[in-house]
């Protein structure tokens, strides 16, 4: 998972060449042939401005225009539209701290959560420690990784497109294998916004953030055609796989963002009444740790989506 020092032979691209925002016409800060391996130390998603000093009040300095910094962008020899970057994950270096925070206007319950709110955690390469009586297991990955689309000008790096970018999928672990597809020659790609871990969701809007250094392989794949990324995970990543022992609540209606919604305000009034958690800190549990789920989408006219959170998170 992680490792204190590189891979003999591994290029490195530094934290300070980050961008914001997609853009093709970007030079690039690296050209790498095919097979080449590579690494990124990548910022947090706040490029720095949340330190382990941060209060409640910073948060109110964070904005969409400066999110999610991506370090790059890398030139790939060879690539062009209608090829796929191949991306193998092979490690990363991890810094030991995190944060989570509610931002106001942000995240699945905006309306419920107005004030900000920061939480800071500690982390070594098995376990966060979210509050001593609180543990998450470590699972690292990129939030946000893509190549540049082909639209001209600069787009946010806020929402996720199909040629990658802001896909908070907590799956990209070390040992996956990434297909991205190429809009542009050279395909132009990049990395940020690093997690120790999340839920399935991201609800609050933020998950561990933390800068870490990412190790890559980028290979290329000719004449791919993909319309989306997809990914395959490695055979130890189901041993990370939620444990038996869980709480589930539901939501239940006809829109599925809604239900969502419901879900997770399910889950918070349940942290409150069995762990006596404050509302604030309960919502970002359900960032970190809770998963969410489609149960179903056949039995019109109401859909069901249902958030799972292992109670080994409680110590």
């Amino acid at each position: 998972m992680s490792c204190a020092g590189g891979i003999p032979g591994m290029r490195s691209v530094h934290a300070r060449h980050h961008h914001y925002g997609w853009d093709n016409s970007l030079e690039p800060v690296l050209r790498v042939a095919p097979g080449e391996m590579v690494e990124l130390a990548a910022l947090d998603a706040s490029g720095g401005r949340i330190t382990a000093d941060s209060t409640h009040a910073d948060i109110l300095t964070l904005d969409a225009e400066h999110a999610n910094p991506v370090t790059g962008p890398v030139w790939v020899e060879g690539a062009a539209p209608g090829d796929a970057l191949v991306v193998d994950v092979l490690e990363f270096a991890l810094s030991g701290w995190g944060w989570t925070a509610i931002i106001p206007g942000f995240g699945l319950l905006a309306e419920d959560f107005t004030a900000p709110y920061l939480h800071l955690s500690v982390y070594d390469d098995r376990r966060v420690e979210f509050t001593p009586e609180m543990h998450l297991p470590t699972r690292p990955f990129a939030g946000t990784i893509g190549v540049a689309p082909a639209e001209p000008g600069r787009h946010s790096a806020i929402p996720p497109r199909t040629v990658g970018g802001n896909l908070d999928c907590r799956d990209i672990v070390a040992g996956s294998r990434l297909w991205l597809p190429v809009a542009v020659p050279g395909a132009l790609f990049s990395l940020g916004d690093t997690h120790a871990a999340q839920g399935d969701g991201e609800v609050c809007g933020t998950a561990i953030e933390t800068p870490l250094t990412v190790r890559l392989r980028i290979g290329l794949e000719k004449g791919a055609n993909l319309r989306a990324p997809r990914l395959e995970l490695p055979a130890a990543a189901a041993a990370a796989a939620p444990p038996s022992d869980q709480a589930v609540t539901f939501g239940i209606g006809p829109e599925l963002h809604a239900a969502a919604r419901d879900a997770v305000r399910a889950m918070v009034d349940l942290l409150d009444r069995d762990y006596r958690l404050a509302p604030e800190l309960a919502y970002c549990v359900c960032s970190v740790g809770a998963h969410l789920r489609i149960s179903e989408v056949v039995n019109a006219p109401n859909w069901v989506v249902s958030a799972y959170l292992p109670r080994a998170v409680f110590r």
